[in-house]
């Protein structure tokens, strides 16, 4: 089996951190924004040392020769797709699905339109799409939710956070070598095109819960890690997402901010290795 560095879809060319053991079963990591592959970094040296094989990839926007320009490239359809694609390069039929963020939306998503593939789900800090959707009719979670609206201003977005994501991750409890990383790959208004045309194409074309499948039911086996100081996803949805999920299911609630991957990721790894033996055993 080879290592990959990369796979290509539709002529995008995505990078990936392939680590562990190459006969283990297969984890793929979806990060978020601002944040790139190695925002798992700690979290999947912990999996490895389970003998877990780890396939973190920069996604589409992210990775520097997967930029399309148009909004609706950044269809979920689409960012689901890709992740899919991954798995495929990998040769992993089925694989256990971990997404934070906006990598959470995704693997919400990806459980829901091929659930036969995904063996086991650990979300961190998203709560499911229906249950989030529910809690932006409430004024704390509109409130917790603004800057979704100021992203769909054209062009104006990226020149306000060009050159400024280092700082504000550093103001939020990243570590220095981390926040400097994301300050270089976040510096101009080009490089965050992509990953604000995520919020965009959320708004145009998917809407905010995008029931593709039957009443957006999750049928496998899930971990969903919340941490109670997020500024930006409330309890409402947090606790709501259970109603969503019928199979076993975990709600793990951190007296934690947002950066759960890195600032949490003994417990965040534990979670998901303990989410992965129960689903492998069952």
């Amino acid at each position: 089996m080879t290592r990959l560095t990369n796979f290509t879809r539709q002529g995008l060319r995505f990078d990936v951190l392939d680590q562990g053991p190459e006969d283990g079963p297969v984890v793929l990591l979806l990060h978020g924004f601002p944040q790139d592959a190695h925002c798992w970094d700690d979290v999947a040296a912990r999996l490895n040392a389970h003998g877990l094989r780890t396939l973190a990839v920069d996604q589409r926007g992210y990775s520097r020769g997967a930029r399309p320009e148009k909004v609706s490239d950044f269809r979920r359809e689409e960012l689901s797709a890709d992740a899919l694609a991954l798995a495929d390069a990998a040769g992993a039929e089925t694989f256990h699905l971990v997404g934070h963020d906006w990598g959470g939306v995704l693997a919400w998503d990806i459980a829901l339109r091929a659930p036969e593939r995904v063996t086991s789900l650990t979300v961190l800090s998203t709560p499911h799409p229906t249950a989030l959707g529910h809690a932006l009719k409430t004024a704390d979670q509109l409130k917790k939710s603004w800057y979704i609206g100021m992203f769909q201003i054209p062009a104006a977005p990226e020149r306000l956070l060009a050159g400024r994501i280092g700082a504000l991750a550093r103001r939020q409890g990243i570590d220095e070598e981390a926040a400097s990383r994301y300050g270089r790959r976040f510096a101009t208004a080009a490089d965050l095109r992509g990953p604000i045309n995520w919020y965009r194409a959320m708004f145009r074309h998917d809407g905010v819960t995008e029931k593709h499948s039957g009443n957006g039911i999750i049928t496998v086996p899930t971990t969903f890690v919340w941490g109670n100081r997020d500024p930006a996803l409330g309890r409402t949805a947090a606790e709501e997402s259970e109603v969503y999920v019928h199979a076993p299911y975990r709600f793990l609630e951190l007296d934690a901010g947002h950066w759960l991957p890195e600032r949490e990721a003994a417990t965040v790894a534990d979670a998901i290795v303990e989410r992965i033996s129960s689903a492998t055993a069952s």
